[in-house]
């Protein structure tokens, strides 16, 4: 009787077990698919999101937009604010993978010029959240998490440590670092925030890799020239 009970026992722990390997393995499967849902619902919203924002966005257009049904939209995000946030999130973390080129074991020169352009290519490769985190701030961040304004805080203080250590080894000028950072952003951002002004400054149709290419060095040459430390 008690070989039985033991033999039972058994079997339902190896029967769990199976049922704990079968739950992984489903969610295993599954999370491709949801990462292109939420991939899909993300890049709908960021459209409208940017030029409606998000009080004059509906759950339903970006259903629509995404290809996907509401209810599937309601399954990955509870509500639009919570879709906006995540868009906003996104964009924040890719200027966080920027600013890894900002670092103290790096010549200044190298990391500004890997910085600029990192900043651009995210700024092309994101123009439509680069524009409604622009539309955000101008309309006075009311929507801006209180996270998201402290997240910022503490990544540009780190940073701007990185540039008061450069100067104060001699490697650049004493600067502000806040405002050269802000200085970097402005230029950086301004050809997704403002590109029909940017095409008719340059006087092309649209703007290509060359015309980036081109903004990442003139924007460096200029920042480098003001910053690094000029020989005796």
């Amino acid at each position: 009787m008690e070989n039985n009970g033991i033999a039972m026992v058994e079997e339902l722990s190896a029967t769990h077990t199976a049922a704990e390997k079968g739950l992984a393995a489903q969610a295993a499967s599954d999370e491709p698919i949801r990462a292109r849902n939420v991939l899909k619902i993300l890049t709908a919203a960021v459209e409208i999101f940017s030029r409606k924002g998000l009080d004059g966005a509906r759950i339903v257009e970006i259903a629509k937009a995404s290809g996907l049904p509401k209810g599937n939209v309601y399954y990955y995000f509870s509500s639009k604010e919570e879709i906006y946030n995540a868009a906003i999130d996104h964009l924040i973390h890719s200027w966080d993978d920027a600013f890894r080129h900002i670092s103290a074991d790096r010549e200044p020169g190298d990391a500004i010029e890997a910085y600029v352009r990192a900043k651009l290519d995210n700024a092309r490769e994101n123009a439509a959240e680069t524009r409604l985190f622009a539309n955000e701030i101008l309309q006075g961040a009311e929507h801006l998490s209180i996270a998201a304004r402290d997240h910022m805080r503490t990544v540009t203080s780190e940073k701007a440590r990185v540039i008061d250590a450069w100067a104060a080894a001699g490697k650049i000028e004493k600067i502000d670092a806040r405002h050269l950072f802000i200085l970097l952003w402005s230029v950086t951002q301004f050809y997704a925030e403002f590109e029909a002004l940017a095409c008719d400054a340059l006087n092309v149709r649209e703007l290509n890799a060359v015309d980036y290419d081109m903004a990442a060095k003139t924007i460096t040459q200029t920042v480098l020239r003001g910053v690094l430390m000029r020989p005796s």
